[in-house]
C-alpha cells in the first residue's frame, strides 16, 4: 500500500487502526451529559474527526472504533460503515473504562495477525510527517513519541539518556524525570496482544498503556521519537483544553485557508475515494462552510488540475 502525505508517498506494511473513544468523560462534565467527549465540537468538527483523519492520512483503511455501549450508536450514526471515507469501520464496546491497553484486548479479533496503530479519540495532531514516515518504516516492536510539555506530571513521561535513547517511562509521576510526555498515538507489532494479556491492573484498576511501553522497552524493542518544534499536539480532554484546541484550529484554518481534521479531503488525497465519489459525498451535504470548503478548495482545485 502507498500512503501519501504532502507530495510524498510511503509504502506501508499492512496495518490496522484503533480509535479509542471510550471513558467516562468526567473531566468534561456537564458537557458529556449531552454527548461523548469525542463527539464534542473542536471548532467546526466533531473531535473524533481529527484522529480519524490522522489514520486516513497515514494510509490506514481498516479501522476499529471503541466506545461505551451508550455512545457507540452515536458514533455509528456519525461515521457509518466508513465507506464515504474509503475505509471500513468496525465498532466494539468498552463496557467500562479499564485502561487504554484494554483496547488491544477488545479489538483482538479485529487486529488478527497484523500490526496496529492505536490513537486516542481526544488527541489532535497537526504538522509534519513524523507519523506517516513511522507508519511506512515500521517493521516490529513499538514506536511512540515524546512531546515537550510544561505539565508532564499529567501524562506518561519518557526519560532520555545523554545519547537521546529512552531509558525509562513513568505514568503521571509526581516528580517527572523530563518534560517529554507521550502523546496518545502508539504503533505496535502483533506482540502487543500477548503483552496486553499479561498485564496486571494498576493501583487504579486499569491496564495502563505505560506498562505496555515499559514492556517493549525491557525487550529492547521500543523506539521513541521526539516530535519537532512546530508540531502541534492538543489533548482536548478538559474544558480548558477543548476551548484551546478549538481556538488553535480556527486560527490555523483562517490563516492558511485549509481545514484540519477533514476526513473526506484526506480520503480523496490518499486515493481512497475518487473525485466523482467525493463530488457525490459533498453534494449530499447541507449548505454550510464545511461543504463550501470541500467544493471550492478541494473539488474545484482537483478539476482545475485535471484540465
Amino acid at each position: 500500500m502507498l500512503a501519501k502525505f504532502p507530495g510524498k508517498f510511503y509504502a506501508i506494511a499492512h496495518m490496522k487502526g484503533i480509535i479509542l473513544a471510550g471513558g467516562a468523560g468526567s473531566r468534561l462534565y456537564p458537557l458529556t451529559l449531552v454527548a461523548s467527549k469525542q463527539l464534542q465540537p473542536v471548532f467546526d468538527k466533531p473531535m473524533v474527526y481529527y484522529p480519524l483523519t490522522t489514520l486516513i492520512e497515514g494510509g490506514i483503511r481498516e479501522l476499529c472504533l471503541i466506545s461505551t455501549p451508550h455512545d457507540l450508536p452515536r458514533f455509528q450514526q456519525l461515521l457509518g460503515d466508513g465507506s464515504r471515507f474509503g475505509v471500513t469501520i468496525d465498532y466494539r464496546e468498552q463496557a467500562k473504562p479499564a485502561g487504554i491497553a484494554q483496547a488491544f484486548l477488545i479489538a483482538e479479533s479485529f487486529i488478527g495477525q497484523d500490526n496496529v496503530t492505536l490513537i486516542l479519540g481526544d488527541n489532535i495532531f497537526y504538522g509534519g510527517d513524523s507519523f506517516y514516515k513511522a507508519f511506512a518504516e515500521f517493521k516490529s516492536g513499538e514506536t511512540i513519541y515524546g512531546y515537550h510539555v510544561n505539565d508532564p506530571e499529567r501524562y506518561g513521561v519518557v526519560e532520555f539518556d545523554a545519547d537521546g535513547k529512552a531509558v525509562s517511562i513513568e505514568e503521571k509521576p509526581k516528580l517527572p524525570k523530563s518534560n517529554y510526555a507521550v502523546p496518545g498515538l502508539y504503533i505496535c507489532d502483533n506482540q502487543v496482544i500477548e503483552i496486553a494479556k499479561n498485564l496486571k491492573p494498576s493501583a487504579r484498576g486499569e491496564l495502563e498503556i505505560t506498562a505496555v511501553n515499559v514492556e517493549y522497552l525491557k525487550r529492547g524493542a521500543l523506539r521513541v521519537q521526539r516530535l519537532a518544534r512546530g508540531f502541534a499536539w492538543l489533548d482536548a480532554g478538559t474544558s480548558s483544553s477543548l476551548h484551546e484546541a478549538s481556538a488553535y484550529v480556527q486560527t490555523i484554518e483562517k490563516r492558511a485557508g485549509i481545514k484540519i481534521g477533514c476526513p473526506e479531503e484526506a480520503a480523496f488525497r490518499q486515493g481512497f475515494v475518487s473525485l466523482a465519489q467525493l463530488e457525490k459525498i459533498v453534494g449530499a451535504m447541507p449548505n454550510c462552510e464545511y461543504r463550501a470548503y470541500l467544493e471550492n478548495e478541494v473539488v474545484a482545485e482537483a478539476k482545475r488540475l485535471q484540465k
